[in-house]
């Protein structure tokens, strides 16, 4: 039961809301409410500020979740044992994730997982920093994180695939029959940028090759990017992954000199993992050997 109210407390901080976190746990907002009381109460302590907007944790409540993490994965890796015994019948697996994994990759690794194990549960948290999804590995935030390597922290990383990052250009461009783009010709182009902390990558290649992109836009979404240079407003940078079965009619061409990004899966001691993440991790190396992803 005491961890059933950590539950609450987590869900409801992870999510700022505690409507939603009644609804992701199948409780009443009333139920999950007076949850949180009970242990303000019990504790002696405000954990949350609730505001119109939703709630956020006090510096009580932040200084409490790290314990509170501990305690619940700790049960839930119990279980999991428990679920060894039986053939790995029940387990949760909290993956983090970017969005182009959650879109291209993440579904078909579930769905040929949960074939084998139908009644482990997911739950899924998408982050567009690489770094915040280490943080949440290190933290035991989710159990394993799809990341950009290296990776910055102390974790065990396995290494999945080489992701090329292309130039992507408007179908009337000069270079549509080029082989390549040349790095140096962002300099001229009119450059639609992704906003900074979508878009650290990029910034590293043009610091790289000395080259100063003649911004002309900003968006904060790879789809209006794509979106706009069909429109010709100007050229951009996505990875191959990104412009996977793109509907938009635009041309895309490898940089020159060749950027990349190398995406891996993280978790923070692979010796440690639980018997449903350990079995994934597995999983998804055996399918990206296969080519399935």
């Amino acid at each position: 039961m005491e961890t059933g109210k950590y539950r609450a407390l987590l869900r409801t901080a992870e999510l700022g809301s505690i409507t939603r976190a009644a609804e992701d746990l199948g409780y009443t907002q009333s139920a999950v409410s007076r949850i949180l009381s009970d242990l303000e109460q019990e504790w002696g302590v405000t954990l949350l500020v609730r505001g119109r907007s939703g709630v956020t944790l006090t510096a009580a409540g932040a200084a409490l979740l790290p314990g509170l993490r501990a305690v619940c994965n700790a049960e839930r890796e119990l279980q999991e044992e428990v679920g060894q015994l039986h053939g790995l019948t029940r387990g949760t697996i909290r993956v983090g994730t970017f969005n182009s994994i959650s879109v291209h990759w993440l579904p078909r690794l579930m769905k040929s997982f949960l074939e084998k194990y139908p009644a482990i549960r997911f739950e899924i948290l998408t982050h567009i920093e690489y770094r915040e999804i280490e943080e949440w590995v290190a933290s035991g935030h989710v159990d394993c994180g799809f990341i950009s390597l290296p990776c910055a922290l102390d974790l065990d990383t396995v290494f999945l695939r080489r992701d090329r990052h292309m130039a992507v250009l408007p179908a009337d461009h000069q270079l549509t029959e080029a082989k390549s783009y040349p790095v140096a010709r962002f300099a001229q182009d009119p450059y639609i940028k992704l906003e900074d902390d979508r878009d650290r990558e990029v910034i590293q290649i043009f610091e790289r090759c000395g080259v100063k992109p003649n911004l002309c836009y900003r968006v904060n979404d790879d789809y209006a990017a794509i979106s706009m240079v069909e429109s010709g407003l100007g050229v951009s940078v996505l990875t191959e992954l990104v412009l996977r079965r793109t509907p938009y009619q635009v041309v895309v061409r490898p940089l020159d000199p060749p950027q990349f990004r190398d995406i891996g899966l993280a978790v923070r001691r692979r010796s440690d993992a639980s018997p449903a993440t350990a079995r994934f991790l597995d999983h998804v190396e055996a399918a990206v050997a296969a080519g399935e992803i």
